[in-house]
């Protein structure tokens, strides 16, 4: 008779609803019984998700609210944060890492599985991108490179503590492979398909969910759908929103945050989902394809895993707008050929269901 293993799971921070946050939610009600860790805690925004009574933070929870909103000032202090939870109590825990979840210190019979959404893009392949758009110059840019540089070396030795990866999509499995010399097993994010309805009409607006960030390039779509006046709908929030707004036409809604009900509804009504970033899985595109919606995406990390060019949507080669419109054009001229129905089967083979159902066959395989 297999002992049910104590459980706990880790996660960087809660301060926020991201995808990655419903990710290590969705694993939390896998195993209701767990605690969560967490380096830093919004009980305002993430209190409905992961209440408090089950939330451990670490000693950074303690700083002033000013710095705990803004995490890149903290950077310092992560990996020894990271490091201070004692999870001497439990025979197996599972971090959910963007960045330093999975640099956690057990003992020596606590078995580790990290599902991974990426190794930190900031320290790895996207480093130097990282210290431009923080107008890294001079005597700073030099340390703060340093600074990088020593948390590239701990993050790639913690990687050999952890006893099994689950990357989020193979672009992040060979992101595993090159910079931990790891190799991983590939589970898919879950999305709630059966949340979404599928429609056969649309209301004739494109449609973003998105953080308003630089590297999501929603300046990309603005400047095509302001050059052929076509109507698009953005929802979101981010440091890049009045940039944005700053550039956007007529044609262009701002809607901010909303709901998931209500993004269902926006999903549901709209002509096609358009994606000009490029994402480690990217959630929000099998979401639109759960509502029978074509994607027009960027073909470069997780979209190249969910999009089927041509029968589930449109995927371009360049962030270019000319590379964009002229997907935007094949889209309009295929699309007596995409089937609402077909285009939700094929978003199933990312449900939630099929989530859980791995994560549990991963666990049961160890033994206690």
């Amino acid at each position: 008779m297999q002992i049910q293993p104590r459980i706990a799971i880790v996660h960087e921070y809660l301060t926020r609803m991201g995808g990655a946050e419903k990710t290590a939610k969705v694993i939390a009600d896998l195993f209701p019984d767990a605690p969560v860790f967490t380096l830093l805690y919004d009980q305002e925004k993430c209190g409905a998700d992961f209440p408090a009574a089950r939330v451990r933070t670490s000693p950074l929870q303690k700083f002033p609210k000013f710095l705990r909103r803004r995490p890149k000032f903290l950077l310092p202090f992560f990996r020894t944060a990271i490091e201070s939870f004692d999870f001497s109590d439990f025979d197996l825990v599972i971090s959910s890492s963007s960045a330093f979840a999975h640099g956690i210190v057990l003992p020596l019979e606590t078995k580790h599985i990290c599902y991974c959404h990426s190794p930190a893009r900031f320290l790895w392949d996207y480093s130097h991108e990282y210290l431009r758009e923080n107008k890294m110059t001079g005597l700073k840019k030099l340390f703060i490179g340093s600074m990088l540089k020593d948390l590239r070396i701990w993050s790639r030795l913690s990687a050999h503590r952890v006893d099994q990866f689950l990357a989020n999509s193979v672009t992040v499995q060979k992101r595993i492979q090159k910079y931990f010399r790891r190799e991983s097993e590939v589970v898919h994010p879950p999305v709630e398909v059966s949340k979404i309805k599928m429609s056969g009409h649309h209301e004739n607006y494109f449609l973003i969910v998105s953080q308003l960030t630089q590297y999501k390039r929603i300046d990309l779509a603005i400047s095509v759908f302001n050059k052929l006046r076509r109507r698009l709908v953005i929802v979101g929030d981010g440091p890049q929103r009045s940039f944005l707004q700053s550039i956007a036409g007529k044609t262009i809604e701002f809607h901010g945050r909303k709901s998931d009900a209500e993004v269902a509804e926006l999903l549901k009504n709209c002509r096609g989902f358009v994606f000009p970033g490029e994402d480690d899985f990217g959630i929000a595109p099998v979401e639109a394809m759960a509502a029978g919606k074509p994607v027009l995406a960027f073909a470069r990390g997780g979209a190249t895993e969910t999009v089927i060019h041509k029968k589930t949507g449109i995927l371009f080669d360049e962030q270019s707008p000319e590379s964009l419109e002229n997907a935007l054009a094949e889209l309009f001229a295929n699309e007596r050929k995409f089937q609402p129905a077909k285009i939700r089967s094929h978003a199933k083979k990312f449900a939630r269901a099929e989530f859980e159902r791995k994560i549990s066959e991963i666990v049961s395989s160890f033994s206690f």
